[in-house]
């Protein structure tokens, strides 16, 4: 692998019919990173993943994952990829381990109840490993969900939004688990919603309707970002937000919490349109842009495919 890129595709291009939902996507992912594939629902990222792992063809594009060709050496390229999709997929009629034992049959692994147990102990399950899978929580099926992803020893882990719908803490742990098992040489391509978790990441790329708008790493992705962002406080911010909407030079205006993000990328003309509206009882304030304005903006000035 050139350079030791685990990932080094371009061009990777997906159309159902008359729909392009990935437009000639390059990207690059080095061994032992953990990297972060965003952008809003329909952009591409899905497709885009399974493009990577063989389980769909790319109509064009060319490039390599794991060594192998991604378009003309799928099938090897399967044998050293783990895949944890969005929903559980386990038989939830099933034990922990018979669910972990069944994975490693169908991989075809040798000493597979070994690996089952060094499995179930390496993710914490030990003493669970009799429960139906049914019967665990969110935060347990990620787990027993990424022990499955594990059991082939794979090199490459495509996880996609693996954190959908479980509490704080279970996302925290989980992403502890991910930066130890990547500090280990496993690598990573991540799909989120959550910019904490974007935060997270050694780098992040940024989907929105089948098109690459930016990459890099957190501070460079928000220095592409060329926004100037104000933060404003005081009383009516929904009626503050709806009248600055509607001035030249003001891109967004975005609730956070108890203050509001104003922002633009011209600096000179965003500074003039919010200048008759600084008074009191509101406080204003520059502020650094952070990645979620960045992405408010990207996801705002983006075109859908339908």
């Amino acid at each position: 692998m050139t350079d030791n890129l685990v990932i080094d595709v371009r061009g990777m291009t997906k159309s159902f019919g008359d729909r392009t939902v990935v437009n000639a996507i390059g990207l690059q992912v080095r061994r032992g990173e953990v990297y972060g594939f965003l952008g809003p629902n329909g952009s591409g990222k899905t497709t885009f993943i399974r493009m990577l792992c063989g389980l769909l063809a790319a109509d064009a594009g060319e490039g390599s994952c794991l060594g192998f060709d991604v378009i003309r050496e799928s099938d090897l390229i399967k044998r050293q990829v783990g895949y944890m999709t969005q929903r559980f997929s386990f038989y939830e009629d099933l034990s922990i381990a018979e669910n972990l034992d069944f994975v490693a049959r169908m991989y075809g692994v040798s000493n597979r109840r070994d690996l089952v147990k060094e499995s179930i102990e390496r993710l914490g399950l030990s003493g669970r490993q009799k429960q139906l899978a049914g019967e665990l929580s969110g935060g347990w099926k990620q787990r027993l969900a990424l022990a499955a992803c594990l059991i082939h020893n794979p090199q490459l882990l495509l996880l996609d939004e693996p954190t959908a719908g479980v509490d704080p803490k279970a996302r925290r742990d989980f992403w502890e688990q991910i930066h130890e098992l990547a500090g280990q040489g496993l690598t990573f391509l991540i799909t989120t919603h959550y910019m904490d978790e974007a935060e997270r990441c050694d780098r992040l790329a940024y989907l929105s309707y089948g098109n690459l708008l930016t990459h890099g790493t957190v501070s460079e992705v928000i220095a592409h970002g060329r926004l100037t962002t104000w933060s404003v406080t005081g009383p009516e911010l929904n009626e503050l937000a709806r009248r600055l909407r509607g001035i030249e030079g003001v891109q967004q205006a975005v609730a956070f919490g108890s203050r509001l993000h104003v922002s633009g990328t011209d600096a000179a003309a965003l500074e003039k349109a919010i200048t008759p509206l600084r008074l009191e009882p509101y406080k204003w304030q520059q502020i650094g842009s952070g990645l979620e304005d960045v992405f408010i903006h990207l996801m705002g000035n983006s075109k859908d495919n339908f």
